[in-house]
């Protein structure tokens, strides 16, 4: 069957009637292509109308990185309405890494498809140090869509990288300061914290816990974490316990205010650059939790229905970096990934079942189980694990139990004196010392 006419144009095939199982089963066992492979089924399928077939038909013509398909696959990016199709198309195209093209895909980096545009990107990549592909993709830094931004800021960034490394570390290991995080973070070092596991205090429903408004508030969590993200080394992990709180009604006449914290937090922790990761749920026992379903029950009328409140959420987050997991957990040498890997016990959803713990200091404690898990999960044995918001170290506590170091910043007082009892052994560190920068000719 002849695939080319005369003046070596592509000729119009229609799709063989065979069983479209066999000729999809057909094309995805062509694996490498040499000159003895069979690629009959692929020609013959070049104008399949299915997006499955051509899918992978596209892909093998990719192998063979034959200039002569180069009309072909641009007909696919022009008519296709299969983004997957176009997608594989350009990639197909870019792997041909022919100079020529190059306007051709800075023509494409104007397509309304995110996705044509990234592989767009990644084609003209390799010929990145050409003055005109230079001049094109930095235009890219402004694109409305932000994974788009977020590939070119990586691409075109400098190539020198945080280690992540700090020379004052060890000053800080097994550590309690008493003050407020926002005037501590300021005197720490980079690269210090590995990870952080926090539990903010409630809005306005604690005593501890009083501030003006709600802005106040969020304006307050988003100083000490847009602190963190220096204080934290690159692709360390950060973990927010917070719950929509509810603040009383002023009196019968109005109604109680609901405040959205996590969801609220969470933009505005993105907005700053950490990289949302993942949200767990945390399911408390419903009789540990305020009853707000008694009068629902008696009355059963609707729009008067609030459900009893038996979650929290732990928000994790990633420090800015463009480097891959892979590349966080090879920073530590085998005996410590060996030593640090999960027990078989471990949590296989994002719902946690954990039982709230009761201090009598305090009014609002991590469930120590809670902190087991999260510094398993999101630590390795050695790394300094911190929290901004300490309470009665709890999270220290946990620290101590699984190998890990930690760092403690607590600000009332009556707290900060109730963990030098429960950590007899821990460094007490004050802000004259760390304004004086007494840690700075500390090694690892």
């Amino acid at each position: 069957m002849k695939v080319f006419d005369n003046k070596g144009n592509l000729t119009i095939q229609k799709a063989t009637k065979q069983n479209k199982k066999q000729v999809l089963k057909k094309l995805k066992s062509i694996g490498k292509i040499s000159n003895s492979t069979n690629c009959q089924v692929v020609f013959d399928n070049l104008y399949s109308t299915d997006e499955n077939i051509l899918l992978v038909v596209i892909k093998n013509l990719g192998k063979l990185k034959d200039k002569k398909y180069i009309k072909y696959f641009k007909k696919v990016i022009r008519t296709n309405e299969s983004s997957l199709v176009r997608r594989e198309a350009v990639s197909s195209l870019g792997r041909l890494r022919d100079r020529v093209q190059i306007e051709y895909f800075i023509k494409l980096l104007k397509d309304e498809d995110p996705n044509i545009v990234l592989q767009s990107i990644r084609a003209l990549l390799i010929f990145k140090k050409t003055p005109r592909v230079k001049k094109a993709l930095k235009k890219m830094k402004k694109h409305e869509n932000e994974i788009v931004r977020q590939v070119i800021s990586n691409e075109l960034a400098d190539e020198t990288h945080n280690s992540g490394k700090c020379a004052s570390k060890d000053f800080f290991i097994n550590s309690i300061i008493n003050g407020d995080s926002r005037e501590i973070l300021e005197f720490i070092p980079n690269n210090v914290i590995d990870m952080t596991f926090t539990s903010p205090p409630y809005y306005n429903a604690r005593d501890y816990s009083i501030y003006k408004s709600y802005k106040e508030y969020l304006e307050l969590l988003c100083g000490i974490f847009k602190q963190l993200m220096n204080k934290t080394k690159e692709g360390g992990f950060l973990i927010v316990n917070t719950s929509p709180v509810i603040v009383p009604r002023f009196s019968r006449s109005y109604s109680s205010k609901r405040y959205p914290i996590p969801f609220d937090l969470n933009y505005l922790l993105c907005e700053m650059g950490w990289e949302f990761i993942d949200d767990i749920v945390w399911v408390k026992p419903e009789y540990s939790v305020k009853n707000r379903i008694g009068g629902f029950i008696q009355h059963r009328k609707p729009m008067a229905y609030k459900p009893n409140t038996v979650t929290e959420y732990l928000m994790v987050y990633r420090n800015r970096t463009n480097k891959l997991i892979d590349w966080s957990i090879n920073q530590y040498n085998e005996n410590i990934i060996a030593e640090s890997k999960v027990d078989d016990d471990y949590e296989k959803t994002n719902v946690w079942h954990v039982s709230p713990s009761s201090d009598k200091v305090h009014s609002a404690i991590f469930p120590e189980d809670l902190c087991n898990k999260v510094i398993s999960y999101y630590s390795f044995v050695g790394d300094l694990v911190f929290d901004p918001f300490g309470g009665v170290a709890t999270l220290a506590k946990s620290a101590r139990s699984n190998d890990r170091n930690y760092m403690i910043i607590e600000k009332e007082q009556k707290y900060f004196e109730e963990i030098k009892n429960r950590l007899p052994e821990a460094k007490i560190i004050t802000l004259k010392e760390l304004k004086n920068g007494n840690f700075k000719n500390r090694d690892v």
